[in-house]
């Protein structure tokens, strides 16, 4: 069998993979999702859904850091990565060990995507297929529910010390447009580190609870910059993890704007 990831890196396998390690949470709940509990060998600290894989399965590291002779002495036949969680560097090493399957995300499509090459590579398709068009499904409700909706200047934090936005060319950004949101860091890329400054024009800040784990408290240092913005607390699993997390994202979506009004 020979299959490409999402960065168009060829796989080849004599049989269906058995033993998988997963280096991204929201693919490890996707692989769960999927009915492949008992294929799950190993997975990162960070693999907290379904919570009770972290009792069961062994911890190899997280996403940018592995213990590469855990790894080695797990003997996976496969292992599951993604272009921005894990590093180059990770992905060299772990396919030293065995196929290494990359998957690379920004919009829906590309979940859809790897929710069904997963689906081939582990013979799981009708699994996947079921998960893809919930997904779609969902995204067609969504949007019609946001299309009469004002589009809002908005910025999206994920950490402090220094203080780092989501910006553009990832997950979040189109996440952030899919809701009708203007990202007003959106000449940045990535996850640039800013200077606070005060602006007026931003209609909502969103402080995420991953990866920094802002609080009610760090919403009142932030409104002194942004002095006419809502400023607000996101489940920032909703707005970063992919697979079938995005089952449950779009109905928080429209709690999350039910909550502007």
């Amino acid at each position: 069998m020979k299959f490409k990831d999402q960065i168009g890196r060829e796989l080849k396998f004599n049989s269906v993979p058995k033993r998988i390690i997963s280096l991204v949470p929201s693919q490890t709940e996707l692989l769960y999702d999927l009915g492949l509990k008992t294929s799950i060998i190993g997975i990162t600290k960070f693999c907290v859904h379904p919570i009770h894989l972290i009792k069961t399965k062994t911890i190899v590291g997280g996403t940018k850091q592995i213990n590469i002779e855990k790894i080695k002495a797990l003997q996976p036949d496969i292992i599951l990565c993604n272009k921005e969680e894990n590093t180059k560097e990770i992905v060299a090493a772990c396919n030293k060990i065995c196929s290494v399957h990359v998957s690379n995300i920004e919009s829906i499509l590309d979940c859809i995507t790897m929710i069904n090459q997963y689906g081939e590579i582990f013979k799981k398709e009708k699994e996947a297929l079921v998960i893809s068009e919930k997904i779609k499904t969902n995204l067609k409700d969504f949007q019609s529910f946001i299309k009469e909706k004002n589009t809002l200047k908005a910025a999206y934090f994920i950490w402090k010390n220094p203080f780092m936005v989501a910006g553009n060319n990832t997950f979040i950004h189109y996440l952030l447009a899919l809701n009708k949101f203007e990202n007003v860091y959106a000449d940045l890329g990535r996850y640039p580190e800013i200077n606070l400054k005060q602006q007026e024009n931003v209609d909502v800040v969103f402080l995420s609870s991953e990866p920094y784990p802002f609080k009610e408290k760090h919403i009142e240092e932030l409104q002194a910059y942004y002095t006419n913005a809502k400023i607000l607390l996101v489940d920032g699993e909703m707005f970063s993890w992919y697979g079938s997390r995005l089952i449950k994202s779009f109905s928080y979506f429209k709690l999350l704007h039910q909550n502007l009004v």
